[in-house]
């Protein structure tokens, strides 16, 4: 298969070639890697290739899953994958080797994906830029000058790039929302627990991290889910049951929708004109499809809130860091980390900040889903500012506090929503006069992603985003 036929289809399109017969899955592979070799130099994205496991795989014999045959990437951040390295960015795990499949790369492997490669992720996922000391940075396909986003960046930057047409991603605070943002594509963040986190963990960052996809294609994102979804043995809690698959919900009309504008981002960041205009634009392209679109705003105590989410990530990285430098027979060092991660592991948190920052987040949960029960869907900016340069984000930058003003504007309007539990989306409807993309986060009730699915179906039927893509 030519790179042309291969970018020009998602990945049920392809599947469903292979399906027919009409394309073989080792072809498909090898047009994948061959537009890797081709392009990874420029954007970074793949940083730990998986070229002889994806061919074995294949050899081996695929399940006839949903999406047999189908070239696919891994974020390199917790997930493991049998004797891949996983180093989640950071040197201090850089030689680190699971022994075990994580349940969702099981998942994966059952749904017939050719796993080929793992995408980068900054240090542990704390930055929303894929930047690290360890993989250096990823780029933006749109402009390589500026950030794919993070964590997830390298995933985005891959289909964004045209190396596949779907990766996974995940999302402690934006991490699949604002890679979409940046990079022009569909990034849906799962209701809590609504995928799976096993075996080695219960949940990501007390209940804040999921994981899914960045897709091309509204229904990408609703085939991977249907491929995914559900507990894994042992799960301590459950997102409630669908109605019915998700897919489903894709050509289903999703009514006259109450929607709510959200204009300012919930933790006092400065909105970018460029983002103020992409949701203008946007709630006037629901009003145009019926929908009752009204400006409104949902109050939330943002100091609180941040030193809750601080507490709660920094916890958990420490635990994280001090469990392997363990392993290793050792202390926990300075330089086994970035400059930026190294400060955050020295705020750490006690027992009794933890306990404060569980209450905390539960409680924006409730908030939330009061605000919901007057509306079907907030819409705002995913992010409140355009893609910024790389750099910007690094863990590895000597100017805190701009790396910290530049950090917040990134996860002003997703953050809540990890806190929360509920179900966003980022969409790519808007670009900048710079050409650069600027997404747009729609939010759901809890477990309602049907509702999500059906109002993005609709705006990608009315403004379609799949055949545009950045100039090579």
């Amino acid at each position: 298969m030519d790179a042309k036929t291969y970018e020009s289809l998602d990945s049920t399109g392809l599947a469903e070639l292979v399906a027919s017969g009409s394309v073989d899955p080792l072809e498909l592979l090898e047009t994948a890697i061959a537009i890797t070799e081709e392009r990874n130099p420029e954007l970074n994205a793949v940083v730990i290739p998986m070229y002889d496991e994806a061919r074995e795989a294949i050899r081996a014999g695929l399940p006839q899953g949903p999406l047999r045959g189908v070239p696919f990437l891994l974020k390199d951040l917790h997930l493991a994958y049998e004797g891949v390295r996983t180093t989640s960015g950071c040197r201090l795990f850089e030689d680190f080797v699971p022994d075990h499949d994580s349940a969702l790369v099981t998942r994966y492997k059952r749904a017939g994906l050719v796993i080929f490669g793992k995408t980068h992720s900054p240090e542990f996922g704390i930055t929303t830029s894929s930047e690290s000391a360890l993989f250096g940075r990823t780029a933006n396909p749109w402009n390589l000058d500026h950030t794919a986003g993070g964590s997830s960046g390298g995933a985005a930057s891959a289909v964004a790039g045209g190396l596949v047409p779907c990766a996974n991603a995940s999302d402690g605070g934006g991490s699949i929302r604002i890679p979409a943002s940046c990079c022009g594509l569909v990034g849906l963040k799962p209701t809590r627990a609504r995928t799976p986190a096993g075996p080695n963990v219960g949940e990501g960052w007390s209940g804040m991290s999921t994981s899914h996809v960045v897709s091309r294609s509204v229904r990408d994102t609703a085939v991977f889910l249907d491929a995914t979804h559900g507990p894994d043995l042992g799960a301590p809690y459950r997102a409630p049951e669908p109605a019915r698959p998700f897919l489903a919900e894709v050509s289903e009309a999703p009514g006259r929708l109450r929607i709510a504008v959200q204009t300012l981002t919930f933790n006092g960041a400065p909105t970018h004109p460029d983002c103020a205009s992409a949701v203008e634009d946007a709630a006037a392209l629901c009003r145009e499809l019926g929908h009752d679109v009204q400006e409104a705003r949902l109050e939330i105590d943002a100091q609180t809130l941040r030193r809750a989410t601080t507490a709660i990530i920094t916890g958990n990285l420490r635990a994280a860091l001090e469990d392997r430098a363990l392993e290793l027979g050792r202390e926990l060092r300075q330089d086994d980390v970035e400059p930026t991660t190294w400060a955050m592991v020295q705020l750490g948190a006690t027992a009794t900040d933890y306990a404060r920052a569980i209450r905390t987040i539960h409680a924006a949960g409730r908030s939330v889903a009061r605000f919901l029960t007057g509306y079907d869907v907030i819409l705002s900016p995913t992010m409140a500012t355009p893609p910024l340069e790389l750099g910007r984000l690094s863990l590895s930058g000597q100017d805190v506090p701009a790396f910290i003003a530049a950090l917040n504007q990134t996860v002003g309007y997703t953050q809540l929503f990890n806190c929360s539990g509920h179900p966003a989306i980022s969409l790519p409807l808007y670009w900048n006069e710079a050409g650069l993309p600027i997404g747009l986060q729609f939010a759901a009730r809890f477990g309602d992603e049907a509702t999500l699915l059906r109002l993005s179906a609709q705006l990608e039927t009315a403004r379609p985003w799949f055949e545009r893509r950045p100039a090579r």
